[in-house]
Formats: structure tokens, sequence, C-alpha cells
């Protein structure tokens, strides 16, 4: 008894000394910053989407907080500083203006062709860039940047999962159909891919040129545009949701509808409540005053991805945050069950994909039986062999 006694008053002891030691050496500041550029609101095919201020800001606030909560017992200090730009400014101005002001980590919601632009414009600035909104490929497979890191899944991860699932349906037979803009194409490529590579037959690829207001023809039009050809499942691509909410319950045949609309691929779900997703979702509810969209999600997952760096490197500076997240060492828990770590051939955060309804989710991928040498979460998207750049 008196051995344990002698025991449990070390270990208070130790503890004490610690304690007194973090509390003596000086606080290290982490400067976070935020840049969302206000998207130019399109007329979307239903009211009940709201046009949010917000998005991702309000991710990045609860990260705050949980990096903040461990970091009293670290004696460091997480800040975050929020800019909003209209659609119409440059972005890169303020990017330069935060880098100028100490700033080594920006979470970026911008368009991808902007982000595009400005991510070459920094590359040789000692500023890590968080990109918390784009599905761009290019800017995973071909346009590579050492100091931009993507949280959220691209177009090409998104359509592996939605491949994954239909195989094992056996919804082999795709009828595809694509919005007539331009960034739907890219969408479209990575389902060809996706079919290709999961050995699905597109039976029909058809463009939707409609201009009519769907909300009052749609009973009559749907039925007549994809009638003609059999096929086990439609496939849609409206990135913008222009017209793909009226599909469902009216095609010519009895068939679901996935892709942008029905069944669809996202990083994140207010239905989720698996590995205490629950609580996340809840704790985000009580301090926005609405669900917690995937751009939010990405917002988190990246001002979290800092918060362990610097806790596990008992750093703050850019080089040894930087190695820390491309290591191998790195391991960020995302409540989807898995660790989530960068790829370090493109800087994408390998992580399941949920498949998800508008109530429900309906399967997270990968599904076991889609094998890899070495991390399943790699059967999804770019693998090393097929990226073209390195950030390496």
């Amino acid at each position: 008894m008196r051995l344990r006694l002698k025991h449990q008053i070390s270990i208070g002891f130790i503890v004490l000394l610690l304690a007194a030691s973090i509390a003596a050496s000086e606080q290290q500041l982490v400067k976070i910053a935020i840049l969302s550029q206000v998207p130019v609101v399109t007329h979307a095919a239903s009211s009940l989407d709201p046009v949010l201020t917000d998005r991702g800001i309000q991710g990045a606030r609860l990260a705050i907080i949980d990096n903040n909560t461990t970091g009293q017992f670290l004696n460091q200090q997480f800040d975050l500083q929020v800019i909003k730009i209209p659609a119409e400014q440059n972005p890169l101005n303020a990017v330069q203006a935060l880098i100028k002001q100490g700033i080594q980590f920006i979470l970026l919601d911008i368009p991808e062709d902007k982000l595009l632009e400005l991510q070459s414009s920094v590359k040789a600035s000692k500023a890590l860039l968080f990109d918390v909104s784009s599905r761009s490929d290019q800017l995973r497979q071909s346009a590579c940047n050492s100091n931009l890191l993507h949280l959220l899944p691209s177009r090409t991860m998104r359509a592996d999962a939605l491949g994954q699932y239909l195989l094992s349906k056996r919804w082999t037979d795709w009828l595809l159909v694509i919005g007539p803009d331009s960034k739907n194409q890219l969408f479209a490529a990575a389902l060809k891919r996706a079919a290709k590579r999961y050995r699905m037959k597109i039976v029909d690829e058809r463009v939707w040129k409609h201009d009519y207001d769907a909300r009052r023809t749609a009973q009559k039009e749907v039925p007549v545009f994809t009638q003609g050809v059999d096929y086990d499942v439609l496939v849609v691509v409206d990135e913008d949701n222009l017209f793909g909410d009226y599909l469902p319950y009216r095609t010519w045949k009895p068939r679901p509808v996935v892709g942008t609309h029905g069944l669809f691929a996202t990083a994140w779900h207010p239905a989720h409540e698996q590995w205490c997703a629950l609580q996340l979702n809840s704790r985000f509810r009580k301090q926005a005053n609405r669900d917690m969209t995937e751009i939010d999600y990405g917002a988190w997952l990246a001002v979290r991805a800092i918060g362990e760096a610097a806790s596990r490197t008992q750093s703050t500076t850019y080089a040894d945050m930087r190695a820390y997240l491309a290591s191998e060492q790195f391991a960020l828990a995302g409540f989807k069950g898995r660790a989530l770590s960068f790829r370090p051939w493109n800087g994408q955060l390998r992580q399941p994909v949920l498949l998800v309804w508008a109530r429900a989710v309906v399967s997270v991928l990968p599904l076991p039986g889609f094998l890899h040498p070495k991390n399943t979460l790699d059967t999804l998207g770019f693998d090393k062999a097929e990226v073209k750049c390195s950030v390496q």
C-alpha cells in the first residue's frame, strides 16, 4: 500500500513538473486563415436549396475550438482569420496579403479555375494551402503543387465510389445523361473512366439541352427523353443542379437514378451517424443552426490536420508541419472508421466516400473485395502510377 502511494505521488510530481515546464515555455501561436469567395448564385432546380454565405467558415470555426481544447494542455493557441471576397475579385491578391502578414496556413474555398491560377503563383512561398471545396481532377493529376493539399474527394474518387457500388449491385448497363454546361463534361469523363475500370457498359449518352422550365414540363418530357434504350441505371451529370432533381420517378423505364442526383457520392452528410459522426453533426448544428455541408467538413478537416501536426511535432513552423503532414506517421480521425492521410503523390486526402440519397447513407466506400497492395482507400481516385505530377 505504501509503495503504491509513493508511486502515485511520484507520478503526480512528474505531471506537475511537466505542467510547470509547459506553462513556463512561450506559448506557440498558430495563425490560420480561410479565404472564401462568394459563389455566383445560379437558379437551382429547387427553391429548397439554401444559399449559404458561411459555408466552410463554420466548419473551420468548429475545428478551431477542437484544436484549442487540446492546445491548452500543450501551450498552443490556434487563431482563425476569415476573409470573404466578392466573385469578381482576384483571390491571389488576398492570399499574397495573408502571406505578408505571416500566415502560413490558408484554407481556400474559391472556384476551381481561380485555384489553378493561384496555386502556381504562390508555389515558391512558405505557405501551405488547403483546398476545402474543389473536385478538380486536373489539380490532382497533372497540375499538382507541393504546397496545396486537397481535403474533399475528387470527381474521379466519387465516380469510382459509384462504380464500385453499381458493380456490387450488378447494375452494369448505364444510360448517361449529361448537362449542357462544359463543367459537367469533367465529371462525365470521370464516370466514363470508372465504367471502363469496372467493365460497365454505357449503352447510350444523351445531353440535356432543354431550356424550358422543368418544374412544369418534366412529367411529359422526361419519359420521352429516356425512352428507346434498355439500361439498368440512369447516371446523371448535373453539377449546377438545374434539372437532375426532376429525373427520378419520371423515367420511361422504372430505373434508379445515380450520379449528381438520386444516389450520389459525397465526403459528408447530415444523416451520417456511424463512428461518432452523429456527435460531430450535432455539435455543428448547435453552433451554426444548420446542417454541416461537405465544404464545412473539408474546412474542419483542414484545421484539424493543422492541429494534429502542431501537437505531434510540438512545432508551428511551416517546414516541420508540412513534413509531418506528408509523412506516413500522419493519421487524422475523420469520423469515418478509418485513419485519414494525405497521398504523397498529389496531396489528396485519402478517405472513405459516403454514398447517400437525400435522407440516408446507403453505403460507405470502398467496399470489401476491392483490393490495393498498400491501402484500400487508394482504390478510389488516381493511384501513384496514374499521376503525372508530384508534390514530393
